[in-house]
C-alpha cells in the first residue's frame, strides 16, 4: 500500500511539472511576445530569458560506465539594443581529462524570430554561424551567431553536453546579468552516486525530490542487448521572476554571488562493491596534489638550480636578505605565460632554461630555490578571485599556486610571476579568502590571504590663496604596500606626459610642474613617493565678495560609489586601507575666516571603517587633517545600508566649504 502510495506522488509530480514545462517550450513564440516593448518585472532591462531548461540524466556502456548528459534550453527576449550581444552564445566543454574522452558539445533549435509586416518570420542559424575554438589545453569552446537579431526579436537554441566525468557537474546557473522569466531544472540520477548538492545565491527557489525508476539498454561482451532497472533520484528545481545581478561598485567576482545549483560526487556503491568514497578532507586534497608527478616531483628537482643559487648567495648569511635576492632573481629571470595552474606544464627545468613558465612552474622554482638557502618553504594552493572561492575540500577549486616562507617564527606570502609584487604584496587577484598550505607529509593548513598590514596613502600639501580665488602650493603623496603595488601595475608603463595630462584633469584641471617620483619601478618594497607643484583655479568661488574653498582641494571626493537603494553582493575592498590629507593653507590679506566646515568622527558599528575631519585656524593659516581608514577586506551586504550612510556622511563634510570675508 505504501508502494502504491509513493508511486501516485511520483506520478501526479512528473504530471503537474509536465503540464508547468508545456507552457514553456522551443518553437512556440506568440505574436504579442513580439510586440512586447519592454519586460514588464523590470523596465530598464535590456532583454530577460523567457525560460532556461535544464535536464541532467544519465547513459550507460560498457566501455566506458556511466556518463552524464545535460540538455539545456533557452528563449530570450532582445528589448534594447544593448541586448543584442546576447546573440552571440559561447560555452566552454573540458577536454583535459588524463584517462576520460573529452566531452561532446552540440548545438541545436536555433532560430531567431521578428515579427514584420504582422506576421512571424523564422531565421534558422546556420553552419556558418557557428564556431569552434580552443581555448587552452584544458578547454574548447563553442560559439554561435544567430542571425538576424534585432530589438524586439526572440531568440531561442538548445545544447547538450555529453561528459565522462560525473565526479563533478556543471553548475547549473539560473541568475544572469539580466531577468530571467522562469527556469527549471531535472536531474535524474541513479541510486549509485551520492551527490553533495549546493544552492548558491540568495535569490528563493523551489525544489522537490523523489525516488523513481531508470533503466538502461546496452550491448554487452557478446554484442547482445542487454537491460539493467535501478532506482533513481528524480529532482525537480525552479523559480520565477529572477532578478537580474547588476554590477556594483567593489564586487571581487559576481559569479560567487549569482543563483546556480552545483552537484560534486560525494561516494559511489554498486550492488556488491565496497562503497569508494569521494568525500575529501583538505588533507586528503592536499596528499592527492602532492602525489601527482607534475607536482610533488618536481618541488624536488633542485641540482640544476644549485650552482646560481651558491653564486648569488656568496656571504650572505641573512636569511631575510638570502630571501630578498632570491625572490628579485626569480621575479627578473622568468616570465609568466599567463597560465595559471598547480601543475607544471614543461616541469621547472625546461622552464628555467626557456625563462618562461606558468604559474606552477615559476613559483616552483623559486620554492627549490628558498630550500638550497636554508630557507623553510611550502607551496600553498589558491584560487583566484576569477576563479571564485572554494568552500568545500575539492581539487578543482584551486587554479594557482604561491609560496610561503617562514623566518624567525614569521610568515612570508611569495609570488613571483609578476614583475611588481614584493614579499608579502601578491597580486590583487590572488587576495581571494583562505589558501590551503600544503606538505610533503600529505598535511596541510589553512591560511588567511587577506594582509594582516594597512596600506596607505598619505597626501600633504601646502599652499597659499590670493584675493582672485588662485591656489599655489605644492604636493607630496606617499604609497606603501598595496596602494603602491596598486599604483605600479596600472601607470609604471605610462609615458609621464600622457599619465600627467590624466592626472591634471582627474585632480580638476590644476596645472602641474616640478613633477618628481621615486621607486615607480625599482626598490619595490619601499613606498612610491611623488611631489610636484601646482597652480588650480577652480578650486573656489567668490561671491558677494566672499571666497569659498574646498576645504581637501582637488583630493575632495564628491560622488558617492554606492548609489544603490538594495545591495545583493558583498562589500570588496581588496585590502585594508588608510588615507590621509594634511592641508596647510594661507589666506590672503586682508580676509578673515567667517566660517569652517565642522570636525567629524564617525565610524561603522565594528569600528571597521572610520573617518576623522579635524580643522583648525589661527591667524592667516588654517590647518587640516583629514583621515579615514578601511580594516577590513570584505563585508557583507547586510552592511551596505551602514557602509552607504557613512560614504553620505563624509561626502558631506568634505564638501562644506570654508568661508573667507574681507576684514
Amino acid at each position: 500500500m505504501k508502494f502504491q502510495n509513493l508511486a501516485i506522488v511520483v506520478f501526479l509530480f512528473f504530471f503537474f511539472s509536465k503540464m508547468n514545462a508545456q507552457k514553456y517550450e522551443l518553437g512556440k513564440v506568440t505574436v504579442a511576445q513580439l510586440q512586447e516593448k519592454v519586460y514588464p518585472q523590470d523596465t530598464t532591462a535590456p532583454a530577460a530569458i523567457i525560460f532556461k531548461k535544464g535536464r541532467t540524466f544519465y547513459t550507460y556502456n560498457l566501455s566506458t560506465g556511466f556518463s552524464a548528459n545535460h540538455v539545456y534550453e533557452f528563449k530570450i527576449k532582445i528589448y534594447k539594443k544593448e541586448g543584442l550581444s546576447w546573440a552571440d552564445q559561447k560555452v566552454r566543454f573540458y577536454i583535459g581529462y588524463e584517462n576520460l574522452n573529452e566531452d561532446r558539445l552540440e548545438f541545436s533549435d536555433a532560430i531567431t524570430y521578428n515579427l514584420e509586416n504582422g506576421a512571424i518570420v523564422k531565421t534558422k542559424l546556420d553552419n556558418q554561424g557557428t564556431f569552434r575554438k580552443k581555448v587552452n589545453k584544458y578547454w574548447k569552446e563553442k560559439i554561435i551567431t544567430l542571425a538576424n537579431v534585432k530589438v524586439g526579436s526572440i531568440i531561442e537554441y538548445k545544447y547538450v553536453l555529453k561528459s565522462e566525468n560525473i565526479v563533478k557537474l556543471p553548475d547549473f546557473d539560473f541568475q544572469y546579468n539580466i531577468p530571467v522569466n522562469y527556469f527549471e531544472y531535472k536531474t535524474e540520477i541513479p541510486e549509485f552516486f551520492i551527490y553533495k548538492t549546493i544552492k548558491v545565491g540568495s535569490t528563493p527557489i523551489t525544489s522537490d525530490a523523489k525516488m523513481g525508476r531508470g533503466s538502461q539498454s546496452f550491448d554487452n561482451e557478446y554484442k547482445q542487448t542487454t537491460n539493467i532497472s535501478y532506482q533513481q533520484i528524480n529532482s525537480f528545481y525552479t523559480g520565477k521572476d529572477i532578478p537580474a545581478l547588476t554590477p556594483e561598485p567593489y564586487v571581487d567576482n559576481m559569479d560567487n554571488y549569482k543563483g546556480s545549483i552545483q552537484h560534486e560526487l560525494e561516494r559511489v556503491r554498486y550492488p556488491e562493491k565496497p562503497v569508494k568514497d569521494y568525500t575529501m578532507t583538505w588533507e586528503g586534497v592536499a596528499s592527492t596534489i602532492f602525489k601527482d608527478g607534475s607536482f610533488g616531483k618536481e618541488l624536488d628537482k633542485r641540482d640544476f638550480l644549485l650552482e646560481d643559487v651558491t653564486k648569488l648567495l656568496s656571504n650572505i648569511e641573512s636569511p631575510v636578505e638570502r630571501l630578498n635576492i632570491i625572490f628579485k632573481f626569480v621575479q627578473n629571470k622568468m616570465n609568466w605565460n599567463e597560465e595559471n595552474g598547480y601543475y607544471t606544464d614543461k616541469g621547472v627545468e625546461k622552464a628555467y632554461a626557456d625563462q618562461t613558465g606558468n604559474t606552477a612552474e615559476i613559483n616552483f622554482i623559486l620554492i627549490n630555490m628558498l630550500k638550497l638557502a636554508g630557507i623553510e618553504v611550502n607551496p600553498v594552493l589558491v584560487s583566484t578571485v576569477e576563479n571564485g572561492i572554494p568552500v568545500y575540500p575539492t581539487r578543482t577549486g584551486f587554479n594557482y599556486v604561491i609560496a610561503a616562507a617562514v623566518i624567525d617564527g614569521k610568515q612570508i606570502l611569495l609570488d613571483a610571476t609578476h614583475k611588481f609584487t614584493a614579499p608579502n604584496i601578491l597580486p590583487l587577484n590572488v587576495l581571494n579568502w583562505k589558501g590551503r598550505l600544503i606538505k610533503k607529509d600529505g598535511t596541510s593548513q589553512e591560511i588567511d590571504l587577506y594582509p594582516l598590514y594597512v596600506s596607505k596613502e598619505s597626501s600633504s600639501a601646502i599652499a597659499k590663496l590670493d584675493p582672485s580665488g588662485k591656489i599655489e602650493g605644492k604636493v607630496r603623496i606617499q604609497r606603501t604596500d598595496y596602494d603602491a603595488y596598486s599604483f605600479r601595475i596600472k601607470n609604471a608603463d605610462k609615458n609621464q606626459e600622457n599619465y600627467l595630462e590624466k592626472y591634471e584633469e582627474q585632480l580638476g584641471d590644476l596645472k602641474i610642474s616640478d613633477y618628481a617620483i621615486e621607486n615607480k619601478k625599482t626598490n619595490l618594497t619601499n613606498p612610491i613617493l611623488e611631489t610636484f607643484s601646482f597652480i588650480s583655479e577652480n578650486q573656489t568661488e567668490i561671491i558677494g565678495g566672499k571666497i569659498f574653498i574646498n576645504p581637501l582641494l582637488f583630493f575632495t571626493r564628491t560622488k558617492n560609489p554606492f548609489t544603490q537603494e538594495k545591495r545583493q553582493m558583498g562589500i570588496y575592498f581588496g585590502y585594508p586601507e588608510q588615507e590621509k590629507f594634511n592641508l596647510n593653507l594661507n589666506i590672503p590679506e586682508g580676509y578673515v575666516v567667517e566660517s569652517l566646515p565642522q570636525p567629524t568622527r564617525i565610524s561603522s558599528e565594528d569600528k571597521a571603517i572610520s573617518y576623522t575631519f579635524n580643522i583648525s585656524n589661527e591667524g592667516n593659516k588654517i590647518q587640516i587633517i583629514c583621515l579615514m581608514e578601511i580594516n577590513s577586506s570584505i563585508f557583507a551586504a547586510e552592511a551596505y545600508t551602514g557602509l552607504k550612510d557613512l560614504f553620505q556622511k563624509m561626502l558631506a563634510s568634505q564638501n562644506e566649504k570654508i568661508v573667507l570675508k574681507k576684514i
